[in-house]
This record gives C-alpha cells, structure tokens and sequence, in this order.
C-alpha cells in the first residue's frame, strides 16, 4: 500500500471519533452527492444519461466518455479541492479528499448505472465503495478476511450488510488520508523545485481516478440484456 497508505492509518489512529459510524455517515454523505448531484454538479443518473445520448446510446463509449470527464475532473486541483466544501463533514478532514471521493464515486456510479446496476440499492452502494478502495486494496482485504468478497460480489449478494458498509467505510478512509498524505510527501522534498511540486497532486488524483475506473469496469459487468 506504500508509505502513503501508512501515514494515512498513523493519522487516522489519532482520530478514533472518524470510525466507524463517522466515516459511515461522511462516505453515504459523499456517495450520496456524487449520485443525486446539486450545487452546479448534475448527479451520476444525469451524466449517464446525457453522455449516452451523445454516443448514440453505445454504453461503452459513454463509459469511456464519463471516464475520461473524471479524470481530468480528479486532476484538477481547485476544482476537487472546492468540492470538498459541499459535503458538511463532522470532522474536520483535508478538502482534498473529499473532493477526490467525489469524483470517483461519481464515475463508479455512472459506470454501474449504465451496465444496468441500481443506484438506489444498499448493496451497489456499498460496492461502489469498496471499488473505490482499489483492486490492491481489496485483495488485500479479502485475503486477511477481513472483507468476505469483491465488489462485484457484494453488488450481488443475496442481502445488504450494514456491519460490511461499516469495514468497507474505514478502510476507505485510511487509503483517502494515505493517498493525501502521499502527495504531500514529494511536495514537501520538492519545495525548492515549485513546478515539479505544483504537479505532484494532479498526476496523483489522475492517476489513482484512472486506476479505479480500471477496477470498476471488472467489477460491475453488464447486467443489460443483449438486444
């Protein structure tokens, strides 16, 4: 998980108030925003549909549309960072990651609504969560059981699992905070070099966005029927 991921645990530890029914409550906030939409931001629903439009209702060109949209979203700095605003947290966190969450679940969500997942259910939900975790992330997970399955096997599962939300929520916000933490590290070495700094968060946040929208095609297969 890297050195990142593990400042982002060390400062998680020294805030016990975020888990685990904070950081529930923070991701739902999150997800929640990212698939109904407001404050200028249309919702996954609406981005879907719109994008599908323009590709003449061809589901994986719209996907690689959407894609593409979020990343350059995640790699713009002030835009993410502005993000982070809208969501009233109840702890005080970098914008930065809640921006970013945004952004990708946004994504996660607009490419399992369009292979025929339904938003509104607990279980896509939380998948859409663990998606965001990363494939390293949940093989990690899945091998300590600490997770019974993959995303893909809990957007299926036979009923929702409060207590898997919960598991699912913290160890997101220890990969947010590491994945924050990690672009501050190279800054902070490159302060005497401006421009390399100054590009060290976006090519982070386009990157791990490209890497989770990888993961989330293998994770949320078609369920439409084949016309």
């Amino acid at each position: 998980m890297g050195i990142g991921s593990n400042i982002g645990k060390a400062l998680l530890s020294q805030a016990p108030d975020m888990a685990p029914g904070a950081a529930v409550s923070m991701l739902r906030s999150i997800l929640g925003f990212a698939i109904e939409g407001g404050n200028g931001l249309p919702g996954a629903r609406q981005a879907a549909g719109k994008t599908l439009t323009k590709s003449d209702g061809n589901v994986e060109q719209a996907i690689n549309s959407l894609v593409n949209q979020h990343i350059a979203m995640a790699g713009a700095q002030g835009f993410v960072s502005n993000l982070g605003g809208i969501v009233t947290l109840a702890v005080t966190i970098p914008a930065n990651i809640s921006g970013v969450a945004i952004v990708q679940a946004r994504m996660v969500a607009t490419i399992a609504h369009l292979r025929g997942y339904d938003l509104d259910d607990q279980r896509v939900r939380t998948a859409i969560l663990a998606t965001l975790l990363g494939q390293r992330e949940v093989d990690s997970l899945i091998h300590d059981k600490t997770i019974p399955t993959t995303p893909m096997g809990i957007a299926t599962a036979p009923v929702s699992d409060a207590d898997l939300e919960k598991t699912v929520a913290r160890h997101l916000i220890n990969v947010l905070m590491g994945q924050v933490a990690g672009k501050k590290l190279p800054v902070f070495v490159s302060k005497r070099v401006p421009v390399l700094g100054g590009g060290v968060g976006a090519t982070t946040d386009g990157f791990t966005t490209w890497s989770v929208a990888r993961y989330a095609r293998k994770q949320f297969p078609t369920r439409r029927p084949r016309s």
